[in-house]
């Protein structure tokens, strides 16, 4: 995955127009390193999957 291609799966999810990204476990590392740049990163919820891949959603209110 490219810096380019987060940046746009994040604004389909921040806009609703997708329910949430699947992270496969190889691309984690680049994904993360985008995502916490983020203003909004606190309304980004990763839930781990077996396996090690991660489903991102995002989140109306910001988690604390």
């Amino acid at each position: 995955m490219s810096e380019t291609e987060i940046l746009e799966q994040l604004q389909l999810l921040r806009t609703k127009e997708i329910e949430e990204i699947k992270v496969m476990k190889d691309d984690f590392l680049a994904f993360r390193s985008v995502l916490v740049k983020q203003d909004d990163f606190k309304q980004f919820r990763g839930i781990a999957k077996q396996g090690g891949n991660i489903h991102f959603q995002y989140l109306d209110i910001p988690r604390s």
